[in-house]
C-alpha cells in the first residue's frame, strides 16, 4: 500500500467549489431573504435594522464584485 496517510493527501478533489455564477446566485438569494427580514421589521427595532442594512450593503457589494459591475 503506497497511499499517503490521510493527513498528507490533498483535499482539492474533495472540495465543492462554486463557480462565480453559482456564488452570485446564492448571494442574490440571500439578498432577497434579508430584504424580506428588513421589510418585516418595520420601524420597531432600529438596531437590528441597521445590522441588516449593513449586511445588505456587504452582500450587494460582493455580488457586484463577482459580476464585475
Amino acid at each position: 500500500m503506497s497511499r499517503r496517510p490521510e493527513s498528507e493527501r490533498s483535499d482539492w478533489t474533495d472540495l465543492d467549489l462554486l463557480t462565480r455564477e453559482e456564488a452570485y446566485g446564492r448571494l442574490q438569494a440571500e439578498i432577497v431573504e434579508t430584504e424580506a427580514r428588513v421589510a418585516e421589521l418595520g420601524d420597531a427595532d432600529q438596531a437590528e435594522r441597521e445590522l441588516l442594512d449593513r449586511r445588505l450593503r456587504a452582500l450587494r457589494e460582493s455580488a457586484a464584485d463577482l459580476i464585475g459591475s
